[in-house]
């Protein structure tokens, strides 16, 4: 069901020492996180990085260099710049760079509240809007489609 396991704190005996085990056991990767060698909590991440070849990890850019995931997260990136579908791109044509209420794009876009509400939530959650209180929505950048017609 993954590509790898990471493993921040694993005390002798845990269960996310199984779960790295079982996940070598299925050849998947398996990551950890050095911690104090003072620590009860680091004891088993330490020695899964010693004894079992898990791949020392200082950051997410060293996970996502080791599963090759690079290109997909400039993908992530890039997609977001776009709105998901005609919904998003409807009710992204009322909010502007000043504060909105959710009531008056509904009113306008003449879509369902449920709709016009998904959608904000949806483009809040990639970074396209955010809600500024009192269910006021800002856009947070352009999207390529209005750089394109610039």
């Amino acid at each position: 069901m993954s590509l790898g396991t990471l493993v921040i704190e694993a005390p002798e005996g845990s269960g996310a020492l199984l779960t790295a085990r079982h996940a070598l056991e299925q050849n998947r990767e398996v990551f950890a996180v050095l911690g104090s060698i003072l620590s009860p909590a680091s004891r088993g991440g330490n020695e899964l990085i010693r004894d079992s070849g898990a791949k020392l990890i200082t950051s997410a850019d060293d996970v996502m260099e080791e599963l090759n995931l690079s290109a997909v997260e400039h993908q992530l990136e890039l997609a977001a710049f776009f709105p998901e579908d005609e919904a998003q791109a409807a009710v992204l044509k009322f909010v502007t760079f000043d504060p909105i209420h959710i009531d008056e794009i509904t009113r306008t876009s003449a879509l369902a509240a449920s709709t016009v509400s998904g959608a904000l939530t949806m483009m809040e959650l990639r970074g396209l809007v955010r809600q500024v209180g009192g269910m006021n929505y800002v856009r947070l950048r352009e999207t390529v489609a209005e750089y394109q017609s610039v």
